[in-house]
């Protein structure tokens, strides 16, 4: 059973919003993400070093979305089995407000300390 003093539609709605935004800025940073290529002849050191920090920054914000994408699912996949808001070590509730604040949380407060 999901948690019960949850609006569960609510969450789910929150879950798939925030993902739906998540693929979105991934579509959008696929450009800066791409191979730097490296034309010595018309493009300076500095603009070249520029450019790869560029990318290499664009390729982390990725890798925390992608991040955020997996917990989004699984959060997803725990309101599909009735486990929402179960804390995954101990098995009790986890604090609403925990919960409303960031539904992607696997523990409640005293295990995740």
């Amino acid at each position: 059973m999901n948690h019960p003093e949850l609006d569960i539609e609510k969450i789910t709605h929150q879950l798939a919003d925030a993902k739906a935004l998540l693929i979105d800025q991934s579509f959008e940073s696929k450009e800066s993400r791409a191979t730097v290529m490296l034309d010595q002849q018309s493009v300076g050191r500095l603009s070249r070093m520029d450019a790869l920090q560029g990318q290499a920054m664009a390729k982390a914000e990725e890798d925390r979305r992608q991040l955020a994408i997996r917990r989004i699912d699984a959060a997803l996949a725990r309101l599909d089995r009735g486990t929402f808001g179960e804390c995954v070590e101990c098995g009790e509730w986890i604090a609403v407000k925990r919960l409303e604040w960031d539904p992607t949380v696997l523990k409640c407060i005293d295990c995740a300390e």
